[in-house]
């Protein structure tokens, strides 16, 4: 993701996690730990979203689009700041939050595909302190993720980043979209295509950009329609058939676990076995000699 010009932040806040090197795209998760401070930032092409994993509330000021505002934070209190607005905190106590930068482009890209909005006319409004469920249930789904080195992919990472997009327009933005209304699923033609693409593709990092763009829609239309038609989200169709494939090479094959991890697109032997236990019951060990 493209980094911004920003300001350093007093404070010399240094994430302990950052999935900077993890290549995700349009989106950027780190976790921050550190005393009491204060620090100022301003993100040019990315919109801002905190939310606190603070086990007691710490003690706030903030100041970003000529308000302020003082207050207790505690955990799953969240605050937004849009891109192109400066922001400056002071925090009394340690404090224990998680950052989620996602790209200003992306959310435009997303109002005009999925949401038929005028990326022109969209404007995020700043949030010092709300609570929000969808937002505290995405971030921490993707502070595992980055907790367990990404083992889900990039697919996972891109549809969780397209929900994310779509809440933010529906809820947080003065332009308010009118949003689609879907009827049945894919087409059979075009449920083929991408189920042909998947079983082709296995071994690869398959990303939601790819299967959206087959078909020329949407990434967030696409997900909504293959949920349809299938019943499930396309990452837990994908882990499916990795699964399936791997309990083929297991009973098929005497090569290696780690080479039929590699071969059904998992990254590692651990991950294989984890997702692999969570789908049968067992490990691929237990289930090439069962």
């Amino acid at each position: 993701m493209k980094t911004p010009s920003i300001s350093q932040p007093e404070c010399n806040c240094v994430p302990i996690l950052s999935s900077q090197d993890q290549g995700w795209e349009n989106i950027l998760v780190e976790q921050f730990q550190h005393s009491s401070g204060e620090g100022r930032t301003y993100y040019q092409d990315e919109h801002v979203i905190c939310l606190s994993l603070a086990s007691r509330p710490v003690r706030f000021l903030q100041m970003k689009g000529g308000k302020t505002h003082s207050s207790l934070y505690g955990k799953g209190d969240i605050s937004i700041t849009p891109a192109e607005m400066s922001f400056f905190a002071r925090w009394e106590g340690d404090d224990h939050y998680m950052q989620i930068r996602i790209a200003s482009q992306f959310i435009q890209q997303v109002a005009r595909e999925a949401l038929a909005m005028n990326p022109n006319r969209i404007e995020l409004l700043p949030e010092f302190r709300i609570r929000d469920p969808q937002i505290e249930s995405i971030g921490m789904l993707l502070l595992a993720e980055l907790q367990q080195e990404n083992i889900g992919g990039k697919l996972y990472i891109d549809s969780l980043a397209n929900v994310l997009a779509v809440h933010l327009l529906r809820q947080y933005v003065s332009d308010k979209p009118n949003l689609p209304i879907y009827e049945g699923g894919l087409p059979q033609r075009q449920l083929q295509q991408i189920l042909e693409y998947l079983h082709d593709h296995l071994s690869q990092d398959i990303k939601l950009a790819d299967l959206a763009n087959l078909l020329g829609m949407s990434q967030f239309h696409f997900s909504h329609l293959f949920k349809q038609s299938t019943g499930t989200s396309p990452y837990q169709y994908l882990l499916q058939q990795r699964i399936e494939r791997a309990k083929q090479l297991l009973k098929q094959t005497d090569q290696s676990i780690m080479e039929i991890a590699f071969l059904c697109g998992f990254n590692s032997h651990s991950h294989l076995s984890k997702q692999f236990r969570q789908s049968t019951g067992m490990t691929p060990k237990a289930y090439r000699t069962n």
